[in-house]
């Protein structure tokens, strides 16, 4: 009864006709706001050109083309005189098209295709102002780099073999370039947040925004400002937050790739990420009783959308599965746990992945047990950069909160 009342042709003739007129009432405003007085066509114009669309597209196609053809032999002339006057904008011309098509999509897709495209008309018509303040800040070598790895996603990803690698490498091209575009994209969401839309924040938002690109950048980041600072509570909950972001990150990163190990890390990681938000939330309130508080942006990260870096990712991934499993074929968990004690003083996302996107012979309660154990050696790694860059109270209180994190990481995953 609703797809009747939708496709009934006096229903679409009202609906291509208001939206005509709705076109033709922005292009007035624009009009209006840049002195274009001279520019062809009213608000009823707009209305027409839809109406007459519909009509020709509903009698006849041929007669739609030939509409068409008189519409752009119109402005083909319009625009003759109008480039002996200096002026070359063709914006007029686009939405007139646009408006002629919109009996066409009516009588071919439906109305909701119809609303879609004058939502789309509407927006980009209103967007030149925000364009024009986002091209003041934004880097245009990031837009590069970032349409190459979107290239790469869309175009090479698909293309790759699902068959490992080789028997000692057991995990695919397939896996290990999803690997790359998976963590780089979460790395790159925190980046752009925090470079910005947040760009004059202070302190603990860095932290945050930081833990979802990296956690032991941030940390590296906030304890050389804090050698230069007496925001030393500040400092240090805005280090300890970065970390309760990092155990949210790897667990998403885990939901992407193995939702069964994922869900055995959920209470362990949750109970860690709850812990270490409340003791950062303590120290936060411990600075606004003790202190006045520095709060500016430290220095920014490198964007990590960077070829090489994914590149180097993809090395690194390959590497991990490698020798993952040749510690498990010839030394069982063991050799697992004190290798995953290991990665953690390294960048442990290769691992992570190489353990949730690979073969490897192993329960999931060993595969969280190994996660946990890195997540927990790398919490250890972070609390001596933590005193290693600030050497002073900054150090002392973030180190050893880290250390205590990382102890009851690794300790939950002998418990799981």
């Amino acid at each position: 009864m609703l797809a009747q009342f939708l496709h009934a042709p006096w229903l679409q003739l009202v609906i291509v006709v208001v939206a005509g007129f709705l076109i033709g009432l922005e292009i007035k405003a624009y009009r209006v706001h840049h002195d274009a007085s001279k520019e062809i066509g009213s608000v009823r114009t707009y209305a027409f050109i839809a109406l007459m669309s519909y009509v020709f597209a509903k009698a006849d196609i041929s007669l739609y083309i030939i509409g068409y053809i008189a519409i752009i032999t119109h402005f083909a002339l319009f625009y003759y005189f109008k480039l002996k006057s200096s002026r070359t904008g063709i914006l007029l011309f686009l939405l007139t098209s646009l408006v002629y098509s919109f009996g066409i999509i009516v009588v071919k897709f439906n109305i909701w295709f119809l609303i879609i495209v004058f939502v789309a008309i509407v927006f980009i018509s209103n967007i030149n102002k925000r364009l024009e303040n986002f091209y003041k800040h934004f880097d245009e070598q990031e837009i590069e780099t970032f349409a190459k790895v979107l290239l790469l996603s869309a175009v090479i990803l698909p293309l790759l073999p699902h068959k490992e690698i080789a028997s000692f490498i057991p995990v695919s091209f397939f896996k290990v370039w999803l690997a790359v575009v998976v963590v780089s994209l979460f790395s790159y969401v925190g980046y752009v947040l925090k470079k910005y839309f947040f760009k004059e924040t202070g302190y603990l938002l860095t932290g945050i925004l930081g833990g979802i690109y990296s956690s032991t950048a941030t940390t590296i980041v906030l304890a050389k400002k804090a050698s230069k600072s007496q925001s030393h509570y500040l400092l240090s909950a805005s280090i300890v937050v970065a970390t309760a972001l990092m155990y949210l990150r790897l667990l998403g990163i885990a939901y992407v790739f193995n939702a069964k190990i994922a869900s055995g890390l959920l209470i362990p990681f949750g109970v860690l990420t709850l812990l270490t938000a409340v003791i950062a939330f303590i120290l936060f309130k411990q600075s606004k009783k003790s202190q006045k508080a520095e709060n500016t942006e430290p220095q920014s990260d490198k964007n990590p959308l960077e070829l090489g870096t994914a590149f180097l990712f993809a090395f690194l991934f390959i590497a991990m599965a490698t020798i993952t499993h040749f510690v498990l074929k010839n030394y069982g968990d063991l050799g697992l746990n004190i290798l995953s004690f290991i990665v953690g003083f390294t960048d442990i996302d290769p691992f992570v992945l190489s353990i949730l996107s690979s073969k490897f012979n192993v329960t999931i309660a060993q595969a969280s047990t190994a996660i946990l154990i890195a997540t927990g050696s790398n919490n250890i790694l972070k609390a001596v950069y933590a005193y290693a860059f600030s050497k002073n109270k900054t150090g002392l209180i973030s180190g050893g909160v880290l250390t205590l994190l990382g102890i009851l990481t690794i300790a939950a995953g002998f418990i799981v």
